[in-house]
């Protein structure tokens, strides 16, 4: 099983990335093949709206560090995507790798009852930390990440999510999420 983690956050030992890295270690202990990108140390650009990949190209006409990434989601199993919460939403290194993602989509994808150029029946983990100890906070931004990855042919979400976490590592302390991730992680690997 291949699976491909996208950090979304600057910090790199920030708790997004800690929870991410948790369900990696499982799932590589359990044989899964793991690529880990930090997106903030690329140097990539945000979809420029040339139409290029739906004129010309089955893929996005840009090239950047970013195009190794998105050829490596063409190829995983699993995506994982990680990210703490920004400004009430996923950070920008992460919402400009989805922007790019809409090379993934066949040029008639508004009416075309198969939308994606990706092979079906990848699944996806998202991964969101918050400082903010409210649950009911930010609620809607995995909603938008599970119709993304529905659109694209994915057949299963799960979702993990940290509150009240702030300094880097500190969801560590929390024994719950970082149970859900490996757990998560046994899950999807069959263990």
């Amino acid at each position: 099983m291949k699976i491909l983690c996208l950090l979304g956050s600057p910090r790199e030992k920030g708790n997004s990335a800690t929870i991410a890295n948790r369900f990696c270690k499982t799932a590589e202990g359990l044989g899964a093949e793991v690529k880990t990108y930090t997106l903030n140390n690329l140097q990539y650009r945000g979809c420029q709206g040339c139409m290029a990949c739906k004129t010309k190209l089955d893929r996005c006409a840009l090239k950047d560090d970013l195009t190794e990434v998105l050829d490596a989601v063409r190829e995983t199993d699993v995506l994982v995507l990680a990210s703490p919460v920004y400004f009430w939403d996923i950070s920008s290194q992460l919402k400009t790798f989805i922007d790019r993602t809409f090379s993934y989509l066949v040029p008639d994808f508004m009416t075309n009852p198969v939308k994606t150029r990706l092979v079906p029946g990848k699944k996806l983990v998202f991964i969101l930390s918050q400082n903010n100890p409210d649950q009911n906070s930010f609620t809607d931004i995995y909603p938008k990440i599970k119709y993304f990855a529905q659109a694209y042919g994915f057949v299963e979400s799960h979702l993990i999510r940290a509150f009240g976490v702030s300094e880097p590592g500190e969801v560590e302390n929390h024994e719950d999420v970082m149970n859900l991730a490996k757990t998560t992680a046994e899950k999807i690997c069959g263990a």
